[in-house]
C-alpha cells in the first residue's frame, strides 16, 4: 500500500472511530505541554521526526482498537506496525524495515542525520519529500544543531498540541482527535493547503 494511501486510511479510522479513541485517550501517557516535559530522546527521531506526533505511535500507545484496524486495512499483523518510537526496543515495520537512516547513523556514531558531513544526502531528501508530515524536516535538524534535541523536543510537544485541550495530534489529524477543535494543532494551521489536500478535506 502507498503511504498516501495510508495516510489517508488512518484519516478514515481517526473519522469512524472516535467515540472509540476518546475513552482510550484518557489512558495516554502524560504529554500535556502544562506539565513538566521530560525530553525522551528514544522519540526524538534520527531522521528529525518527532515520534509522539506520529499516528502509528499515537496508537500503538494509546489506542490498540484503531491499532487492529490500521493492521487489517493495511494485512499486517499488529505486532508488525506496532511502535513505541525510533529508538525504543519495539519499533514498528515501517521504521524497522523500511528506514534507512538509523542503521546508516549508528555506523557513523551520530544521533541525528543533521550531523552527518553528507547531510542532507539523497536518501534523506527523498525521504523528506515524500509524504506533508516531514515538510518541516530540515528546520527541525537546524533547531536540533542550535539548541540541542531537548529544546526542541519542548517545543514539538507544543507545535503539535491542541490550542483547546492541549492533546498531542499527528500532522493528519485535520480536527483534534480527544476535542474536535480545528485545526487540531500549530502544524496542521500552517500546513492545512498541502495535508487536507491529500487526505481530501475541505478547508477548516
Amino acid at each position: 500500500m502507498a503511504f498516501g494511501s495510508l495516510v489517508v486510511t488512518w484519516q478514515l479510522v481517526s473519522d469512524t472511530s472516535a467515540d472509540v479513541a476518546k475513552s482510550s485517550m484518557e489512558k495516554r501517557m502524560s504529554t500535556n505541554p502544562s506539565d513538566h516535559i521530560i525530553p525522551d530522546k528514544r522519540l526524538a527521531a534520527v531522521c528529525g521526526l518527532f515520534c509522539p506526533a506520529c499516528r502509528v505511535f499515537i496508537e500503538s500507545t494509546e489506542d490498540s482498537v484503531r491499532l487492529q484496524i490500521i493492521a487489517k486495512l493495511t494485512k499486517r499483523s499488529v505486532e508488525e506496525i506496532e511502535c513505541h518510537g525510533c529508538r525504543s526496543e519495539k519499533r514498528g515495520i515501517f521504521c524497522n524495515k523500511y528506514c534507512k537512516m538509523t542503521q546508516c547513523a549508528s555506523q557513523k556514531g551520530i544521533d541525528f542525520c543533521g550531523e552527518c558531513v553528507e547531510y542532507p544526502c539523497s536518501e534523506l531528501k527523498a525521504f523528506q519529500a515524500r509524504v506533508p508530515d516531514r515538510i518541516e524536516l530540515w528546520e527541525s535538524h537546524q533547531r536540533i544543531k542550535d539548541v540541542g534535541y531537548e529544546t526542541w523536543y519542548e517545543e514539538m510537544m507544543e507545535h503539535y498540541s491542541c490550542p483547546k485541550c492541549r492533546a498531542i495530534n499527528s500532522a493528519y489529524d485535520l480536527a483534534c482527535r480527544k476535542c474536535g477543535a480545528s485545526p487540531s494543532c500549530c502544524f496542521v494551521k500552517e500546513h492545512w493547503d498541502v495535508v487536507s489536500k491529500l487526505i481530501g478535506k475541505a478547508g477548516p
